[in-house]
């Protein structure tokens, strides 16, 4: 027997732990809980490719881009909260910059989520989160001529930030499917009752 992560549904392959009525509050807990984790571990590596595939395959594109903005803002409030960046505009900018490439990347997830075909495979995933974080990396290259920093795109150094993505990108699926079979048990505990 097969272990299905991801049930297919009629409207898009999306991911539901909880109901859809529940869904963006929920979406917004994982990922602001996820982001504080990631910001305070990882700092400027927060794997924001990772969110916004979670957040698109979790709910239609206007609310995925507006708890991906959420998560974005846990993110610099940490950063310049509790981690204390520099308060110049260097770092200001590259965290608009950073949160313009996150929603890109929710952007592309979307997109891309809304082609690929419905299935059970986890490799639809797995592509989207290839699309992007593709689309993120090249979004915050793009600043890279005004805002310097060039020398963090070494392969060596995308490669690792996309391996830590997919790894994310996992934990938090597992997270929704963890949720889901709570629910669903709680859900037939209560029928049977």
């Amino acid at each position: 027997m097969a272990f299905d992560i991801l049930p297919s549904h009629a409207d898009r392959f999306r991911l539901h732990p909880v109901e859809p009525r529940h869904a963006a509050l929920f979406c917004f807990a994982l990922l602001t809980a996820a982001c504080a984790l990631a910001s305070f571990a990882l700092a400027c590596a927060t794997p924001f490719a990772a969110f916004a595939v979670v957040a698109a395959a979790m709910l239609r594109l206007a609310p995925a881009l507006l708890v991906v903005s959420g998560a974005w803002l846990v993110n610099q409030t940490i950063g310049f909260g509790a981690l204390h960046y520099p308060v110049d505009v260097g770092t200001i900018a590259w965290g608009f910059v950073i949160g313009g490439a996150a929603l890109v990347a929710t952007a592309v997830s979307s997109a891309v989520l809304g082609v690929l075909p419905q299935n059970r495979s986890p490799l639809v995933l797995a592509l989207t989160l290839v699309c992007a974080y593709a689309a993120y990396e090249l979004a915050l290259f793009a600043a890279t001529p005004f805002l310097g920093g060039q020398m963090a795109f070494t392969a060596a150094i995308v490669t690792r930030l996309g391996l830590l993505s997919a790894v994310w990108l996992v934990g938090l699926v597992a997270a929704c499917e963890i949720v889901r079979l709570i629910n669903s048990f709680g859900r037939g505990r209560a029928i049977s009752t």
